[in-house]
């Protein structure tokens, strides 16, 4: 995974010899990066960490809490009985005041000041390991710009300077400012820009083989915990532009219909394909159809409801959990309100239309 893996191994595995003490490395997003051979008592922290490869949300805001994040220096966090954590050290690695991961060691009473200061030289260099992987990688990343320009000019000469081939796809994730997610830990392959900017928003963008495209959004939706979406493959990386275009409309839809976050995949979109293409102004307009039922938001749920299953009463009344006299007086009521008959098949699919386009506003 890491071009530098080895040196991050052989590093951890001499940390842990010197201190005598069960050692891990994980970089700023809590992924587990190398880890010695454990002895001695060991937690369920330092054991899911371990099975997979990652730290828990609870587990990050416990030890985040003790101000890893900025320190200089050892950070000595207590044990914690509720959540399974016993005494440890975090060493922040830190290379030029940047904190790109942390030395873990679990702490028996034996790791003194002195023990942890005999170790800078090692720390120091997995930190300067870590931080050559997150520029070589941002390097590689910052022609995606180009790349999925609608310019065909600037394009070509962003293939011109990389070395991908196809088929492709593209991811689209929201950035969040509070966290610092390594994208230079995803596989070789896969090029990442942390910082893309489109429509006055910043965006993490990424192109990946086809294929590894839904479990790498996942992974970097959960390293962010913000919506993700995924574009179409392309056979050839000419066409990326095309794939993150539907990327940048399927986080879109991520954000605002709940149903298909956090991670929504362009093929998976149904209607929405069409209605995310709309520009603002005619998808206002088509909201306004539905008139007053969007000021009810229980009432457009019903009949949105009632109409993804076809105006099946006894479905769509079993599916909201009402009797079917409540959904035929609700029913009623959303006629009354938008003047169009739920009989008629032009009106259904207007007000059908009207409410998915409601959610995109």
């Amino acid at each position: 995974m890491y071009d530098n893996g080895g040196v991050l191994q052989e590093t951890v595995d001499e940390i842990a010899a010197r201190l005598g003490a069960s050692a891990t490395l994980e970089d700023r997003s809590f992924q587990l990066l190398a880890y010695a051979a454990q002895s001695g008592d060991i937690d369920m922290v330092r054991q899911e960490s371990i099975l997979r490869r990652r730290a828990t949300e609870e587990v990050r805001a416990y030890f985040e809490g003790y101000g890893i994040a900025t320190a200089r220096g050892p950070v000595r966090i207590p044990a914690d009985a509720d959540l399974g954590v016993l005494a440890r050290v975090c060493v922040p690695l830190r290379h030029h005041d940047v904190t790109y991961g942390y030395l873990w060691l679990l702490d028996d009473g034996t790791l003194g000041n002195a023990a942890l200061a005999s170790v800078a030289g090692p720390v120091a260099r997995v930190a300067a390991v870590l931080a050559q992987e997150v520029h070589r990688r941002q390097d590689l990343g910052r022609n995606l710009r180009e790349l999925f320009s609608t310019d065909a000019e600037e394009r070509s000469w962003a293939l011109s300077e990389l070395d991908v081939r196809g088929p492709v796809a593209a991811i689209a994730v929201r950035s969040s400012p509070d966290r610092v997610a390594a994208l230079w830990t995803l596989p070789r392959g896969v090029l990442a820009d942390s910082a893309l900017t489109t429509q006055d928003e910043s965006l993490v963008a990424l192109l990946v083989p086809a294929g590894q495209d839904w479990e790498l959004a996942c992974r970097i939706q959960a390293m962010y915990g913000t919506a993700a979406g995924v574009g179409g493959a392309r056979p050839e990386p000419a066409q990326a532009w095309r794939s993150w275009r539907e990327a940048v409309q399927a986080l879109r839809v991520a954000d605002r219909v709940p149903e298909l976050a956090p991670v929504a995949a362009w093929s998976d979109l149904g209607v929405y394909r069409l209605l995310v293409r709309l520009p603002e102004a005619e998808l206002r307009e088509l909201a306004g159809e539905i008139g007053h039922l969007a000021e009810d938001p229980e009432l457009a749920r019903t009949v949105e409801g009632y109409l993804d299953r076809a105006g099946h009463v006894q479905e769509t009344a079993s599916a909201l959990g009402v009797h079917r006299q409540t959904l035929y007086y609700r029913l009623g009521k959303a006629e009354r309100l938008t003047g169009r008959d739920l009989a008629d098949g032009e009106d259904r699919l207007l007000i059908h239309l009207g409410l998915k386009a409601a959610r995109l506003l």
